[in-house]
């Protein structure tokens, strides 16, 4: 089969399509025939040698994709050759073939297509697991979400909107802030321009955001707290911002709130079937509804993938780079 490799660690440019081995699944695995795959921010983060995958993972960049199942392996059921499935990856993607724990692939929702599929496991997962899940999103309650146009964001907004939230996001352009406000946004705030700590408090009449959604880390830590609400709770799921930071201890004490760091890739397999199952219960009935869709910028071939990475590193893209690996 074919997949990208790399040459080491570096830009772009590391990147190559190669031919390497076939796989066999193993017992409790699914092998999948990729129709395609997402590029992500840590598949970048992965090729500049800053985070490397799991132990036992494969070393292939990929979080994410859709395919046919082609091969079962020992004591796998309710899963049949040829049929269609989207699966969380902790590595592998980028291939023409992946194997797959069978607990976390799950069917492709109603109405969607194999290749836009792609575009749902990774960000239906995080926001899933982390804001709902974790955070504990209830209607009524005011959401606020940084990056309100990427793959995450997008998703982020559309589902705290079809739950009852009310929701506040940060995007870098007028551009990206009226895409977020057609998928649901109520408050739209320019990171550029406005302090958002401002905002929140102004538009929430000082109340503050119950649930943070945070992908920068360090940098945004001590303001976050400063627009989070009393018994508000702060996730934090990316370190673009940076990896340290000052918390002040006090102000959250009295706000009784609560600060929360996740990761979904290194989880055990349990963990990460325990959630693709709450998304097939919960999140594909919505898209299925077309209350929630997935958000594609592009779709380029497998044979285009330096060019998938360039666009993501530009941050122009609102929504999710899909790369097509089978026609």
């Amino acid at each position: 089969m074919r997949a990208v490799v790399t040459s080491g660690s570096g830009g772009p440019e590391v990147l190559a399509l190669a031919d390497v081995p076939d796989l066999e699944p193993g017992a409790g695995e699914v092998l999948l025939e990729v129709a395609a795959t997402a590029v992500n921010r840590a598949d970048l983060l992965q090729r500049q040698g800053h985070y490397p995958p799991p132990p036992g993972a494969s070393e292939t960049i990929g979080l994410e994709c859709s395919g046919t199942v082609a091969a079962l392996g020992e004591d796998v059921e309710g899963w049949q050759v040829g049929d269609a499935a989207c699966a969380l990856l902790a590595g592998g993607g980028y291939a023409e073939q992946v194997v797959v724990p069978a607990g976390q692939l799950m069917p492709v929702p109603a109405g969607i297509d194999l290749v836009t599929a792609a575009a749902l496991p990774e960000v239906a997962c995080t926001v899933w697991s982390n804001v709902f899940m974790v955070a504990g999103l209830r209607p009524g309650e005011q959401f606020l979400v940084h990056g309100g146009a990427g793959g995450i964001g997008t998703l982020a907004i559309q589902l705290a909107s079809a739950v009852g939230a009310r929701v506040l996001t940060t995007a870098g352009s007028p551009e990206k802030l009226e895409r977020c406000a057609e998928l649901g946004a109520d408050v739209l705030i320019n990171y550029r321009e406005d302090d958002f700590v401002d905002v929140v408090r102004r538009e929430t009449d000082g109340h503050g955001a119950d649930v943070v959604l945070d992908n920068m880390g360090a940098k945004y830590l001590g303001r976050n707290l400063d627009a989070l609400a009393t018994e508000g709770r702060l996730v934090i799921i990316g370190m673009q911002g940076g990896t340290k930071g000052e918390l002040d201890i006090a102000k959250l004490l009295r706000k009784r709130g609560a600060v929360i760091a996740t990761s979904l890739r290194p989880r055990p397999p349990a963990d990460k079937a325990a959630i693709c199952a709450a998304v097939v219960e919960h999140v594909w009935p919505l898209v299925a509804e077309g209350r929630v869709r997935p958000v594609v910028h592009a779709t380029l071939p497998l044979e285009e993938v330096t060019r998938a990475h360039e666009l993501m590193e530009a941050g122009d893209n609102v929504g999710k780079i899909l790369l097509s690996v089978r026609p």
